[in-house]
């Protein structure tokens, strides 16, 4: 089991992101839409295991399926929909198996790419949130060291809460969803 490690932000996180969004995006060709920073490391100012997360938002999830082996070939692992209807979840690893990128491919405009980005967002307009969400990232990490189930389950209620916040937040501000490109997280517009 590997060790849970959160560590404090890196600026270096946003370049990583967008040097991999390229990658992806020529992989997947032209099915995708966006491609967007996402999780802590889009998040600036706050602990985070050092992992980029990716979401792609995707015309059709056949096309990503029919891309698999080019995703295979940029050292990707496929895990299908992973417990989440509509998603495909991807995961790669550097040469010593430590995780360096997860990425997850939703349809252009569902729920789940809403709810991402609008948690993204709500903590980059609220600071102290995002603070107190990154001390307890560090405090779990402590806690729970090479538990990440311990880990994850620790971040549940925050997250939870975090998410009916955002969403409000969200819905207070229509139409203000920043466009691939504009966001402060980090969004690359890709086209195959």
């Amino acid at each position: 089991m590997s060790k849970v490690e959160v560590v404090p932000h890196d600026p270096r996180w946003r370049d990583a992101f967008h040097a991999e969004a390229k990658r992806v995006a020529a992989a997947l060709g032209a099915c995708v839409v966006a491609v967007h920073h996402v999780g802590s490391t889009a998040i600036p100012g706050i602990h985070a295991k050092p992992v980029i997360d990716l979401l792609v938002e995707v015309a059709d999830l056949a096309g990503v399926d029919a891309q698999v082996p080019a995703m295979e070939s940029l050292g990707y692992e496929t895990m299908g929909e992973y417990g989440i209807p509509g998603r495909r979840y991807f995961r790669r690893d550097d040469r010593e198996g430590t995780r360096t990128h997860n990425l997850h491919a939703f349809r252009a405009g569902s729920g789940e790419v809403e709810r991402h980005l609008a948690f993204r967002d709500y903590m980059i307009a609220h600071p102290a949130e995002a603070r107190d969400y990154g001390e307890l990232k560090r405090k779990l990490a402590a806690e729970h060291p090479r538990s990440m189930d311990g880990y994850m389950d620790g971040k549940d209620g925050f997250i939870r809460e975090m998410d009916r916040r955002a969403a409000r937040w969200r819905g207070s501000h229509a139409g203000s969803r920043p466009q691939p490109g504009e966001s402060p997280g980090g969004a690359a517009r890709q086209q195959g």
